[in-house]
């Protein structure tokens, strides 16, 4: 069985087994925030429930790394928007355009990334905006840092306990570093 482990802010941010998730929480480092309602941990003294979600008490530590280049960041970045049209673009209806098509030569890059709607998107298509005669709202660039936001888009994986889809989002999808 594995634990999940939140950040101070309740950010998912790995699965360990449960005996590490034990020691952390004797440590003192974490807190059980769920737990699993069939499975016990017994000692000779000492009986609880086994940990489903953990969350560390104090804030993690990563250093100075500036903002990662993911999906999430581009859209948080374009501020919901799409950089053509203007109008406010869901999670789900959001798709990320190469103002530069890579059959041009365009990289996968701060610089070359935007959200864009759907229909845009595809109006554009393997065109650069003038090519498709489209004008680029804001020029495309590595932001400095992003506001917090609260994202509300959930990954349900078969096999995960249900205890952790309310902290599970499309980290996958969003949060994973694109390519440089």
């Amino acid at each position: 069985m594995e634990t999940l482990v939140l950040s101070q802010s309740y950010e998912p941010v790995a699965r360990i087994p449960w005996q590490r998730a034990i020691m952390l929480l004797v440590q003192g480092k974490v807190e059980v925030v769920e737990e699993y309602e069939d499975r016990v941990i017994r000692s000779v003294t000492v009986e609880l429930r086994m940990p489903s979600v953990i969350r560390f008490v104090r804030a993690l530590w990563k250093g100075p790394r500036g903002v990662r280049f993911s999906r999430e960041n581009v859209y948080q970045r374009d501020q919901c928007r799409c950089q053509y049209c203007g109008h406010k673009v869901t999670r789900p209806e959001a798709t990320y355009d190469h103002v530069l098509p890579r059959a041009q030569g365009g990289r996968t890059s701060w610089e070359n990334i935007v959200i864009a709607c759907v229909p845009c998107n595809q109006k554009k298509g393997n065109r650069t905006p003038a090519q498709a005669r489209m004008t680029l709202r804001t020029v495309p660039a590595k932001p400095k840092r992003l506001p917090d936001a609260l994202v509300v888009s959930f990954l349900v994986e078969k096999g995960l306990p249900l205890s952790w889809r309310k902290f599970l989002r499309d980290v996958a999808y969003w949060h994973t570093e694109l390519e440089a």
